[in-house]
């Protein structure tokens, strides 16, 4: 079959236009291949530059979210390793303390700084002092059950140690990020109406450098909020183990005040 001059011609264009688009692509690949690795790249806003060019309020405002999130994670790291002390003294109790045959053998096998020996050893106590002029005219029950009651608040208090540092940060640290991106973009905004040049580049560096305070503020208080919660949950499940411990303790003191 043969084509017509005008497709010819216009089959030849098509073919020299694909030809002529791989050699420039072959050539662009080579040219390419052979340049030199680009170096990496910096950028010119970022903490560095906000650190070096922000005022006292700027630095001081890095410097408080920077204390707020070591604070945060010393305490969060501290408590955890409270809460995990504390269950595994609760585990030491139930297989050691009800295996002895009184109180004060059972007092004996827990660790000295073990809550639950703590609270053994404050029961053992009101019971005793009991007999005592004034304390003798106070129910066996009431006596015992609130000296226990002011153990278990004891225990309680030392598990609230810093949660209420944590609560302050998560609810503080993007307020204190946005004041310093507010202040960085009054003072950006100054130096460029000062200039007197409102160009892109001009006005993307500061007030990008300045947007970089409200993301670590929110850098900070997310971790603290998300601490916070979870402490407060292992909390409640040490707390439990204590009331436990104590309720089982409370009728045991009261069999032998009577007996």
């Amino acid at each position: 079959m043969r084509l017509k001059p005008q497709l010819r011609t216009l089959l030849a264009a098509c073919l020299t236009g694909l030809a002529l688009a791989a050699a420039g692509l072959l050539s662009d690949a080579t040219a390419w291949a052979q340049s030199p690795v680009p170096a990496a790249f910096e950028n010119p806003y970022g903490i560095d530059a906000l650190w070096q060019q922000g005022d006292f309020v700027a630095k001081g405002t890095l410097i408080l979210l920077a204390i707020m999130s070591i604070g945060s994670w010393y305490i969060g790291i501290v408590k955890l390793i409270e809460q995990e002390k504390l269950l595994q003294q609760a585990k030491e109790a139930r297989s050691k303390f009800w295996r002895t045959r009184s109180i004060p053998e059972g007092i004996l096998t827990l660790q000295e700084d073990s809550a639950f020996r703590y609270l053994a050893e404050e029961g053992k106590n009101a019971l005793e002092h009991h007999e005592s002029t004034l304390l003798g005219q106070i129910d066996l029950n009431t006596w015992v059950g609130m000296s226990i009651q002011r153990a278990i608040d004891t225990i309680g208090n030392r598990l609230q140690n810093g949660l209420a540092f944590l609560a302050t940060v998560g609810s503080t640290a993007p307020f204190v990020g946005l004041f310093g991106t507010v202040w960085g973009i009054y003072h950006a905004l100054t130096a460029i109406g000062i200039a007197g040049q409102a160009s892109i580049d001009k006005v993307a560096g500061p007030v990008g450098e300045s947007l970089i305070m409200t993301a670590m503020g929110l850098a900070v208080a997310v971790p603290a909020v998300l601490g916070y919660n979870w402490l407060v949950r292992r909390n409640k499940v040490a707390l439990e183990q204590i009331r436990h411990f104590s309720s089982e303790l409370h009728m045991v003191l009261l069999s032998r005040g009577r007996g």
